[in-house]
């Protein structure tokens, strides 16, 4: 009887605050998920009260994220005696709690509940311009460019503009460090998050420890001479790697979460980093993928939610100009790390169908048909293709093309500058002319992708496979398109749910039911389906990525000529 074994079995709790919703699984030993979609997802709230400016409430999260977990525990049936560990992701956000833990305001509004300036917030491009302009050495460590989505031109940003909140402030945390301290009561900072976005150096065991840790003259050159003196205490000064045990739940947050007092709770994980732990050590024996009998390395994830993440894993350090990294031991213990991303790509498909005169009509016919609108416009593509007697549905976009940097260019070109483009518009306004649009969107998307992959490649990567998950993973066509584009099989892990599947390794890790993340990578994950590249579309996706480099070439010799005037 299922629900016999599932009442004797041991669960591992996987709580993921994305973008727009906090989110909560349960998940066994061998990485079967229990994830509730009526029940296991909550909205948290966001102001953008102006461009660029996106902020949230931890109080607000916080609730959403003990509505979830409880609502998971009861739909499941799982006692909280059997959760033997917990693991937490998010967005890297930044959060601002007063000495008291109480929320402080990041807002021109002074409001304290808006405490949180959410990863894609783009206020700080000016202060990221200033200390990007020092050279420090520490900018090796992100590909030689610090974004405006990290946490230092953030507070650079905050001491310039909000100085009473800035000195009332007693932490500043990543906010998946902020979830394990709001669990535990423990300030701990994981490597993965201080490492990635606070210009933390974590070299190998091998190398001195003079060149890790806090650079005391970075901080000072760029004008937040504070954390050097105050002994680093508002940003952090106890690390531990993914999965290791922060501490266990406290009696608040037992009771906040229906958990169990002292329940271990693990070093957290922003949230993409869990989706690559959470699928990157499936077994692949006799699938006939090219990463077969090769190192982890040969494989990259892609986790495509509202942005796009790309985690490439080397041995040795990789340092690809523009692309974020290396870093050493913030995803996977011992192994390097670089990130390539796009800021917007989900968020870019819901804007162009939104923004399109046939928005309302192709959203009722998907309601209609009880799919939703990607699907309903995947549909359309096809049965557009067939009318036409295309030999293939890529073809509809021949002479459109889409340049997808809508919210800058994260990676390979590090520029937030850069803007998006379309080549090819009509008067057309049907859904045909939509659907068309969106697949130009998602080819461009894809080729952003390569881009990325291509940049890593040059650099001493030696990735053979993709391995997705996100929400874009269930999208037919958007993950088509990247096999095709990249010529890269593309593998879907089995349990949809990677980014929670890897949250919840991370307690499995804290309470030693696997000695190491990476055996609870191989034990936790396995693979679903897999996508081949079509080749009989290798040619033209060649000529379309040509099109998509003299587009960016194309805008930075128009934004050169405009200069002129200045």
């Amino acid at each position: 009887d299922k629900k016999h074994v599932r009442r004797m079995a041991d669960y591992f709790l996987g709580v993921d605050v994305g973008t727009g919703s906090v989110r909560a699984a349960l998940v066994s030993s061998v990485g079967h998920c229990i994830h509730i979609p009526t029940a296991s997802v909550q909205a948290v709230n966001i102001w953008n009260d102006k461009p660029d400016y996106y902020e949230q409430s931890s109080e607000d999260i916080w609730q959403a994220c003990c509505s979830v977990v409880k609502a998971t525990l009861s739909g499941s049936g799982i006692s909280p005696s059997q959760v033997k560990g917990i693991g937490f992701t998010g967005t890297c956000s930044l959060v601002a709690i007063d000495p008291n833990g109480q929320p402080v305001s990041v807002s021109q509004s002074n409001d304290d509940q808006r405490n949180v300036i959410m990863w894609m917030d783009h206020r700080a491009l000016d202060e990221a311009k200033q200390i990007n302009g020092t050279k420090h050495a520490v900018l090796q460590y992100v590909g030689g460019v610090i974004s405006p989505e990290m946490q230092a031109p953030k507070l650079l940003w905050l001491k310039r503009n909000l100085r009473e909140c800035w000195d009332r402030t007693g932490h500043f945390f990543d906010l998946p460090d902020f979830m394990t301290f709001r669990a535990t009561g423990k300030a701990t900072r994981s490597l993965c998050s201080v490492v990635c976005k606070w210009n933390y150096v974590c070299g190998t065991s091998e190398e001195s420890s003079t060149n890790s840790g806090w650079d005391a003259s970075y901080w000072c050159q760029i004008g937040l001479e504070e954390m050097p003196t105050e002994n680093f205490q508002r940003i952090g000064t106890s690390f531990s790697q993914p999965g290791e045990l922060v501490g266990g739940l406290t009696d608040q947050a037992a009771v906040d979460l229906g958990l169990q007092t002292g329940t271990p709770v693990g070093a957290s994980l922003i949230d993409a980093h869990a989706g690559g732990v959470g699928m990157l050590g499936a077994a692949v024996s006799g699938l006939g993928l090219p990463c077969e009998g090769k190192a982890i390395t040969s494989r990259l994830a892609l986790i495509c939610g509202t942005s796009s993440c790309h985690m490439a894993l080397s041995a040795e350090p990789c340092f690809v100009p523009g692309v974020w990294g290396p870093y050493f031991s913030s995803m996977v213990p011992g192994l390097w790390l670089n990130e390539g991303g796009q800021s917007a790509t989900g968020k870019l498909l819901k804007h162009i169908i939104d923004c399109h005169p046939a928005s309302a009509l192709v959203k009722e016919q998907a309601s209609s048909r009880g799919v939703s609108v990607f699907e309903e416009l995947n549909h359309c593509i096809k049965t557009l293709a067939t009318h036409r007697k295309l030999d293939s549905y890529p073809l509809l976009t021949r002479n459109l093309h889409v340049l997808p940097d809508y919210h800058g260019n994260r990676s390979p070109l590090a520029d937030p500058m850069m803007k998006g483009m379309i080549c090819g518009l009509t008067l057309a306004t049907d859904v045909n002319d939509l659907a068309c649009l969106y697949l130009a969107a998602v080819q461009g998307i894809a080729h952003g992708t390569k881009h990325v992959v291509d940049s890593m490649t040059a650099q001493g990567h030696q990735m053979n496979t993709i391995f997705a998950c996100g929400g874009g993973s269930q999208n037919d066509v958007f993950i088509q398109v990247h096999a095709d584009v990249t010529g890269l099989p593309v593998v879907l892990a089995k349990e949809k749910e990677s980014v929670l599947v890897g949250a919840a390794m991370l307690g499995a890790c804290s309470s030693s039911h696997f000695p190491s993340l990476e055996m609870a990578m191989s034990k936790m994950s396995s693979v679903g389906r897999i996508v081949q590249p079509d080749p009989n579309t290798q040619k033209y996706y060649l000529k379309r990525h040509e099109v998509f480099l003299r587009m960016i070439e194309d805008q930075r010799c128009y934004r050169a000529t405009m200069m002129d005037l200045v």
